[in-house]
This record gives C-alpha cells, sequence and structure tokens, in this order.
C-alpha cells in the first residue's frame, strides 16, 4: 500500500462520517493507535474503479480545530501533519450533513484555511430534499472554491458518485481567491446558506413528532425504561436456541476427540483444560452480539444524544454531566471503550468521575457469569403473564450497577474540590433509519474481538489452569478428587477463609484467581475445575449450570449464588480496563482508588447479600 492513494475523512459528529467509511472498506478495516497516544485510529482500504488503491482514514468527529478533547486534539494533528505515521494526506474528505450546513461548514472552512487538498462530500442529500431543501452544488462549490460531490452514505449509488470523484483527482488545494468571500466565519456561513440554499420547508416534522415523545420529561423516561427493558427481556428469549445449538456442538466436539485420545493427560488438557474453558464461553456470543445489536441500532438511529439530553438533568444531581451517558452506555459493552469515550467530555472533573464509575456499568464480559448463575438459580419461568423471570433478574442486575454508578458518583461529588456548573451543549441529529451495513460491520467487528479473546487470553488462561488444577498428581490412595492435591486446590484451600463470610468455596476462589485477566474467564475457569473436581462419568456429563445447583458435594447453595452475582456487578475483574485508567490518566494514585474502592464494594455487597439470603432461605 506504499502507492496507494492517502485520505482522510473529516467532519463533525453525527455528518455520516463512519457510515461511508463502513460503506468505502466494508470489512477491510481496523482499529490501532498512534504510539504515545491513547485515541484510537480507524484505517480502511479499497480500490477505486480504475483499480487505484486507497487507504482512508476515519478522523474522529470534531465541530473546530480548535481543540478542546484528546479526540479532537488527533483530528487537528492529523490535518495540520503534525504526526509522523501519518505524514500528509494525498487529500480530505470533507463531510457534511447536508441538513445541517450552517453548522457543519464552520469546520469546512477552518479546513480551506489550512490550505490543504480537499473534495467536499455532502452528504445526506436524500433527507435534504425530503425537507424541501434545494442546494446549488456548483454555486457551493464556486462559492467555497472547493470541488463538491454530492452523496448518501447509506445507499451505494451515492457512493458510486464519491469513489468516481476520488478516480478523477476531483480533489483540490482551495481557491480562496476566487471565492469573495469576506467578514467573520458566521458573516461567511450566512453569506453561503443565502447563496446556495433554498428553504421550501425547513421543519424536520418526523424529528419533532418523535421528539415530543422521547424527550418528554415522563414519556421519555419511560420510553427508554421500556426501551432498556426490551433488550434485556430479549438478550435472554432470542439468544436461547443459539445457545443451545452451541453447547450442543461443544459436547459432541468434546465426546468426539475425547474417545480418540487414549492418553489420560492429554485427554484431560483437550477435554477438560481446552474445550470445557473456552467452549463455556463461546456459548456465551449469541448475548453478547444480541446486546450489542441493539446499542447499534439506537446508535445509528440519533436516539442516544437525546438519551444523553433526557438523562442530563438526573445525572447532573448525581454529579455527573449528560455527555457522560454515551461512555458509559458504551461501557455496557466494554468498559475500555467507554473509558477511553470519555475524551470527549471537555471538563477534567466531569471526565475522572466517569472514568471513576464506568467499570460499574455491567460490561459484556460479565454476561457470561450471569447467564451461567441465572440459569443455574433462576427458574426459567413466566411471571405476571408475560415477562421471563431469567429476564428479570438481568435487568436487575444491570439496574444495580446503573444505581450504584450513581451513588458512587453522587459521593464523588462532594469530594470534588471544584464545585462549578457546566451547561450541557450537544447536537441532536436526525432521526433516521439504521444503516443494515454499518450495524453488520459493528457486530462483527465485536464478535471479533470477543472471538480473539477467547483464542487468545482465556486459551491461555485455560491451559495454565487446568496445569494448576492436575499437578502435583494425587498419591496413591488418595480418597479426594485428584484437584485436591493440586497447586490450585492447595491455594484455594488457603485462600477460602477469607471469602467464606461472602459464601464462597475453594473452588470459586481458585476461578476468580484467573478472572482477573478478563472476567469472562471464570467461567471458563470454573468449568475447568469443575470437570476436574468430579467424581464420577454422571458428574461431568453435567452442564455446569446443572453441577453446580445439583447439590451434593459441588453444588452451591441459592445465597452462594446470589452472592457470587452481586460480586461480579462491583469486583474489578479486568485488567485491561485497569490499564486503560492507568493510561487515561496518567495517574498510578488514581488506579489504586478505583481498584480498592470497588473490591471494598464487592466483598461489602455480597457479604450482605449472602448472610441475608442465608437468614431468609435457612
Amino acid at each position: 500500500m506504499s502507492d496507494a492513494l492517502r485520505i482522510a475523512l473529516v467532519g463533525n459528529p453525527n455528518c455520516g462520517k463512519t457510515s461511508l467509511f463502513n460503506h468505502l472498506t466494508g470489512t477491510r478495516q481496523k482499529v490501532a493507535n498512534y504510539a504515545g497516544v491513547t485515541v484510537e485510529r480507524k484505517v480502511g482500504q479499497f480500490s477505486l474503479p480504475s483499480g487505484q488503491a486507497v487507504r482512508i482514514l476515519d478522523l474522529p468527529g470534531t465541530y473546530s480545530l480548535e481543540a478542546t478533547s484528546p479526540d479532537e486534539a488527533i483530528t487537528r494533528d492529523v490535518v495540520q501533519g503534525k504526526i509522523a505515521e501519518e505524514g500528509q494526506q494525498d487529500a480530505f474528505l470533507c463531510v457534511v450533513d447536508a441538513t445541517n450546513l450552517k453548522l457543519h461548514l464552520g469546520l469546512v472552512l477552518e479546513m480551506i484555511e489550512l490550505g490543504r487538498p480537499i473534495l467536499l462530500v455532502l452528504n445526506m442529500m436524500d433527507e435534504a430534499r425530503r425537507r424541501g431543501m434545494q442546494i446549488n452544488t456548483q454555486k457551493l462549490s464556486e462559492r467555497l472554491g472547493v470541488p463538491v460531490v454530492e452523496t448518501v452514505a447509506v445507499r451505494d449509488s451515492g457512493i458510486q458518485n464519491l469513489m468516481h470523484a476520488l478516480d478523477q483527482g476531483k480533489f483540490a488545494v482551495p481557491q480562496t481567491e476566487l471565492t469573495g468571500l469576506t467578514g467573520s466565519q458566521h458573516q461567511r456561513i450566512q453569506t453561503i446558506l443565502h447563496d446556495v440554499v433554498q428553504f421550501v420547508d425547513e421543519e424536520d416534522k418526523r424529528s419533532d413528532f418523535l421528539d415530543k415523545i422521547f424527550l418528554h420529561p415522563v414519556f421519555g423516561l419511560v420510553s427508554l425504561a421500556v426501551m432498556m427493558f426490551i433488550v434485556f427481556q430479549a438478550v435472554f428469549a432470542w439468544a436461547a436456541p443459539f445457545m443451545d445449538g452451541i453447547e450442543s456442538l461443544f459436547g459432541w466436539l468434546g465426546e468426539v476427540i475425547g474417545e480418540n485420545i487414549s492418553h489420560p493427560l492429554l485427554n484431560s488438557l483437550i477435554v477438560d483444560g481446552i474445550i470445557a474453558g473456552a467452549g463455556g464461553v463461546v456459548v456465551f456470543l449469541p448475548q453478547i452480539l444480541i446486546l450489542f445489536l441493539f446499542i447499534l441500532i439506537l446508535e445509528e438511529s440519533g436516539y442516544l444524544p437525546r438519551a444523553a439530553f433526557l438523562l442530563d438533568k438526573l445525572m447532573f444531581s448525581a454529579g455527573l454531566s449528560g455527555r457522560a451517558f454515551i461512555p458509559l452506555l458504551s461501557s455496557f459493552a466494554c468498559a475500555v471503550p467507554g473509558i477511553m469515550a470519555t475524551r470527549s467530555i471537555a471538563d477534567p472533573r466531569d471526565r475522572l468521575t466517569t472514568i471513576m464509575v464506568a467499570p460499574l456499568m455491567t460490561c459484556s464480559a460479565r454476561l457470561p457469569v450471569y447467564a451461567l448463575l441465572i440459569a443455574a438459580f433462576i427458574p426459567n419461568q413466566t411471571v405476571w403473564g408475560m415477562f421471563n423471570l431469567q429476564g428479570l433478574v438481568l435487568f436487575g442486575l444491570y439496574m444495580a450497577g446503573i444505581v450504584s454508578a450513581l451513588g458512587v458518583s453522587f459521593v464523588l461529588k462532594f469530594l470534588q474540590k471544584d464545585k462549578s456548573e457546566h451547561v450541557l451543549l450537544m447536537e441532536l441529529p436526525s432521526y433516521r433509519f439504521p444503516d443494515l451495513k454499518s450495524v453488520w460491520i459493528g457486530l462483527l467487528d465485536r464478535a471479533k474481538i470477543f472471538l480473539k479473546r477467547v483464542g487468545g487470553i482465556i486459551f491461555a488462561l485455560s491451559i495454565l489452569l487446568w496445569f494448576l488444577c492436575t499437578f502435583p498428581q494425587p498419591p496413591e490412595g488418595a480418597t479426594l478428587p485428584a484437584i485436591d492435591y493440586s497447586f490450585a486446590g492447595m491455594l484455594g484451600h488457603v485462600l477460602q477463609p477469607i471469602f467464606a463470610p461472602v459464601g464462597f468455596n475453594w473452588q470459586i476462589v481458585i476461578a476468580l484467581i484467573p478472572a482477573m485477566a478478563a472476567r469472562e474467564v471464570v467461567v471458563a475457569a470454573l468449568g475447568t475445575v469443575y470437570a476436574l473436581s468430579a467424581v464420577d462419568e454422571d458428574a461431568m456429563s453435567q452442564g455446569l449450570a446443572a453441577l453446580i445447583s445439583g447439590g451434593g458435594e459441588l453444588g452451591w447453595s441459592l445465597a452462594t449464588g446470589l452472592s457470587l452475582l452481586v460480586w461480579f456487578i462491583y469486583a474489578p475483574h479486568c485488567l485491561a480496563t485497569l490499564a486503560t485508567v492507568k493510561r487515561e490518566t496518567g495517574s498510578w494514585r488514581t488506579v489504586s482508588f478505583m481498584t480498592v474502592y470497588l473490591f471494598g464494594l464487592a466483598y461489602l455487597m455480597s457479604f450482605l447479600t449472602y448472610q441475608t439470603a442465608s437468614y431468609l432461605l435457612g
């Protein structure tokens, strides 16, 4: 790709830039970091009709080159050629929302002043025409001194227009001496709008109607709660058949492979270590993808900024900004991108508070643990004639994380020296139908990330845990399961008294250790530990959920199951999250404080849960 055409996408948030990027590159894209900075870059490749290779860079959205956040600083530095890895781009595609030229042209004028090769991409032209807007693109090009191409990012016709324009080299250095524009930036924008845009009907009747519902102080909150409730119900109901299929597949795979490996240790490594470990996590992929599906659809539809606006007053009373909503919602998928998304919060106080509570959002890594324990201890039945009880419990766990986050931020509010108030200013984009291709690419990326973790860290830890659970071998005449004599068994028995007040047995204690690498590893770890703890073939043939809920020596009480559920609401079982906090804040003090307060909350709440459940249930 050394001779490839190098272009970068520049534009305001919500201009359709990412949809355009996804349609141009498809799955030929990757995410990485610049050296020495935490902001991610998204790079893709595609070919023009002539065969010319193109390297395209999707820069973070910004309203101005006068950066107020780390994300905007990266866009500014790339545009100005200050990042050595990028050098100078061959061209910049300035993407603007045709329905909101008044706001988006400000960044275009800043780009023009830099004198970089530009092609103005007038996006969402279908929506502009639907609203009765007539834009003279020829006159717009003359006024700005740059070439202009019309696109509809979600339609192939618009994409083809852009590709042909790139193929013909229509990007150019702005001819500012020909534009005839004078005055301040605001005056120049007003002149451009007066010359090139005719408004037949300026109203977005669809968005206005929907906003009367979704931004209503009562109906808006009710609709948000109903929406989130439906999501968590769907996570269990829709995923069930796919999970059954994956579970059956791994069960069959374990039987087939186990029958063809005669060496007992190798058989144990493959079946009990690798298949029982990694397979126990992969089974939850459908639930994770369904959760992401809803998040991506809400993001693509334009609803998420409105949810942030709606919750601003509530979040402000708890010491957070409305802008924290999107990073916190991202944390439902994974705390790492959620913490990184706080870069869009300009105020340092609000950003730090958001970082501190982001791990309390129930990330997708917790979902396998929740799904396992809910399936084991909560009956799969319908309540009130229409609701799945397991889905209700899952919804309750998510709400517990949210309420806890608001509680912690409320406490931090009083610890902050800065008591000033900060006004929330944000753009509310028009409602639009989700771009199915962008949603599909987003789901594919999430699946790849999840499976890479299974194939990488979880695979390695499953093997390590199997070794610790297998060696040393039990002495002759041993009466206990072999794992009791292993390194893991010894360590578990040593640490178990510390966790006895919260109801954890030594098998759980063992599983919590590798779970520090990634929360979902606990399921793989439990699968390995219990596979090696089983004393007969009937026990080993049972699923993990059936094994821990079945009573006997290997079974847990309901109080223990509930205690472990509560533990995972709070415990910081993710080294990647802690590493990201260190990278984003540059402070080991912040990391230490987060670790201590999260483990402290986990132990306290699990203790209260276990003791209360034991007292009530006997």
